[in-house]
């Protein structure tokens, strides 16, 4: 059978603060040999050319490389592996292009490189450096996990020594006291400037190379890289000083796996992003897993959309019983420089907040704690000039006692766990639980198996007064900074809490959702499901012609196709019922067009059928042209039909099969207005209601404009 294994790489954006003629004349050091690269044994050039002015330069090389697998290359019969690598330099445009493949077990494995050198869009006396690679492996002698092994690290091992050979050339070169080459002219021209041009290791180069290279790059925290001066996908790149200054120390490979995601993210969610600290904690949480941590992503990222989560810090203000009663509150930092949370958990009344305030106050309020959290990290980061992408919790279990076991309160604990675990994973850097009574280790059974293992490592607890002295909290929080009930100098503003009076419980309680917790009952988003042969349709009545539906909704399970129709009849609803065996019911699926109806003489279509796939993002709009009827519909989607003269292919039925098997998912919003209040595409929703104002950098929103109508994913 044939084994494939395939692996990409795509780095971030290095810069060399030298001009690209400088940077080039370094990267020639590399060749024929390099004995800065002891894997690169030598090359041989086996084909040269240039353009007629100069401008254009080909070199197509034989690399010969020692991989370090003996045993492997011998079993194969193999000294060495050769590699085909053709270099363009484009001197006027001052770029150059990389395209390197293995000559060597070209029939089993396929390696491709793609890098490139050019100028920065800011800076023209910088140079930037971007690489790309796959491997594809389709079989290597029962060994193909082991090659891919060995070539990953081979490979991942090199690339930054890349840039630090490159770097070791450039030092040489000026230490020659070659400080400026210049760049290239029109040969009419070069003849006419000759004498003007100063020599390699002039005082005048010196002094030009000082004063181009003396500054540094302007830093934004809020976006990927600096932005080109024309709109392009070159402003969407990272930039690898961004990533160390902002994001932490990476592997090679981590790398990769943010800026894929993050490309992934700018195809399918246009308009706004997460920021890269909010997708990287997703990679973390996920173990740099890109589709686990996709999946996990793009379910937070539309729950965060259906309830409103963007806003939750400006239209969040906690009742005056829960300002009282609630005893945590935000207090300095850490040692690390992290925001420390402190939480009294002991002092407080659980079970009368809940039957105070119900588990959705408290929710709310648990979320908004977490949203100042982020907040606070991206200040610190600020303040301190290092990366602070979590926070420290430290919780007082001093007063802890059965009542806090009520089993409603326990209930709701674990609840908010979930909600945070699944949305603000990898936020906590450390919790410190101190003063744990005996009967903590019952709250901690119950608890425990709802936390992500990886969380529980960051657990330290501490039982009677062990958190004083060395070993203790002196070792993660500064002693001015300890709060005074905990034996410390700094007195604390976080509420003693208390009993909740009686006379505040809620009389009426409403029932629970035994699912999950009801959020945000005032959403703008409904929920709908899609099954085969049931699709969700909206009506939309329209008594002017020159209105504008918009709309905004994302896929949340499967592919569905969306479309838009018009009719002068109005529609009757009727709940269509599954053609899905062992189905009960078809859920909230609305079926607005009777079969009876006629396409083209009963209703009409106003979009094409838009393929929508799991984990997109849609906005679009349509100008109305006629009053009547429009007709919103999304649709499973399903492999093409088959013609009646052919047999259907056994890829179709497979996919039929799998496609049927579940049904899709999505949450969606539409709103109509009068064309004079319409201000371009989804202007009103970006405004009002759509997505990540707090968790994205500023992106250009992308259309595509179809007809009289506007969509955007």
């Amino acid at each position: 059978c044939r084994v494939k294994m395939v692996q990409k790489y795509q780095s971030p954006v290095r810069v060399y603060k030298y001009p690209f003629e400088l940077v080039m004349a370094a990267y020639e050091k590399r060749f024929p040999t390099c004995p800065e690269i002891p894997v690169f044994l030598g090359s041989e050039i086996l084909h040269e050319s240039r353009s007629d002015d100069g401008a254009i330069h080909i070199i197509e090389r034989s690399c010969k490389l020692n991989v370090d697998a003996p045993r492997l290359l011998k079993k194969a019969r193999v000294e060495y592996v050769f590699f085909i690598q053709k270099n363009t330099v484009n001197w006027k445009e001052r770029t150059l292009r990389i395209e390197a493949h293995n000559e060597t077990f070209a029939n089993r494995v396929v390696i491709l490189e793609t890098c490139s050198y050019s100028v920065h869009p800011e800076n023209e006396e910088w140079t930037c450096f971007e690489q790309s690679a796959s491997l594809d492996i389709k079989s290597f002698f029962g060994f193909e996990s082991t090659v891919e092994k060995i070539a990953m690290k081979q490979y991942t091992s090199n690339i930054k020594r890349g840039k630090e050979v490159i770097e070791h050339y450039l030092k040489e070169l000026i230490s020659q006291g070659i400080t400026f080459i210049p760049r290239w002219t029109p040969p009419a021209v070069c003849r006419q400037a000759e004498e003007q041009v100063p020599v390699a290791g002039h005082d005048a180069g010196v002094d030009l190379l000082e004063s181009r290279a003396g500054g540094t790059p302007r830093e934004q925290p809020d976006s990927a890289c600096p932005p080109a001066e024309v709109a392009g996908p070159d402003a969407d790149k990272l930039d690898a000083d961004y990533i160390e200054r902002y994001l932490g120390q990476l592997t090679p490979m981590q790398e990769s796996c943010l800026i894929r995601l993050r490309q992934w993210l700018q195809e399918t969610h246009k308009g706004k992003i997460p920021k890269d600290e909010h997708i990287l904690r997703f990679l973390r949480a996920r173990d740099f897993n890109i589709d686990k941590a996709r999946e996990m992503l793009c379910q937070s990222l539309s729950w965060r959309k259906q309830y409103q989560v963007d806003y939750i810090l400006q239209s969040w203000r906690p009742p005056a019983l829960l300002e009282e009663y609630y005893t945590g509150g935000w207090h300095y930092q850490d040692k690390d420089g992290r925001p420390l949370y402190i939480l009294r958990l002991g002092q407080m009344d659980t079970k009368g907040l809940v039957k105070a305030l119900g588990e959705e106050s408290l929710l709310r309020h648990v979320l908004s704690i977490n949203e100042e959290g982020q907040k606070r990290c991206e200040e610190n980061t600020s303040i301190f000039g290092r990366p602070i992408t979590s926070w420290t919790c430290l919780v007082d279990l001093e007063g802890l006692n059965m009542r806090h076991l009520w089993r409603p309160g326990v209930k709701a604990l674990l609840r908010i766990i979930e909600v945070v675990e699944d949305n603000y994973p990898e936020t906590l850097g450390r919790l410190l639980i101190v003063r744990a009574p005996r009967v903590f280790p019952v709250l901690w059974t119950l608890v425990s198996p709802f936390i992500n293992e990886n969380t529980r490592q960051k657990f330290l607890i501490y039982s009677g007064n062990n958190y004083q002295g060395p070993g203790g909290l002196v070792d993660y929080v500064d002693k001015d900074v300890i709060p005074d009930f905990l034996g410390g100098d700094c007195m604390c503003t976080v509420p003693e809490g208390g009993l909740v009076p009686k006379s505040l419980y809620q009389t009426e309680e409403e029932p629970e959702n035994p699912d999950h917790i009801r959020l945000w009952t005032e959403t703008i988003y409904h929920s709908a499901s899609v099954l085969k042969g049931a699709p969700h349709e909206v009506v939309v009545e329209i008594l002017e012609g020159e209105s504008v539906i918009t709309w905004d909704f994302d896929i949340l399970k499967g592919d569905v196709v969306f479309s838009l129709f018009h009719s002068k009849r109005a529609p009757e609803t009727s709940h269509k019922e599954p053609t899905l065996p062992n189905t009960s019911a078809a859920g909230d699926n609305a079926q607005l067009i009777d079969k009876s109806w006629v396409l083209g003489v009963d209703y009409s279509r106003m979009e094409c059928p838009l393929v929508c796939r799991e984990g997109e993002s849609i906005q679009g709009s349509h100008v109305t042209r006629w009053p009547g009827f429009y007709i919103l519909q999304w649709k499973m989607h399903g492999p093409p039909p088959c013609s009646s003269t052919s047999l259907p292919r056994v890829d179709d039925v497979l996919a039929s099969l799998q496609v049927s098997s579940h049904k899709c998912k999505l949450i969606y919003y539409y709103e109509v207005l009068a064309s004079k209040d319409f201000r371009g595409s989804m202007s009103s929703l970006e405004s009002c209601n759509s997505g990540f104002s707090q968790l994205s950098g500023a992106t250009t929103s992308s259309s595509q404009s179809q007809s009289s109508s506007h969509l955007s994913r």
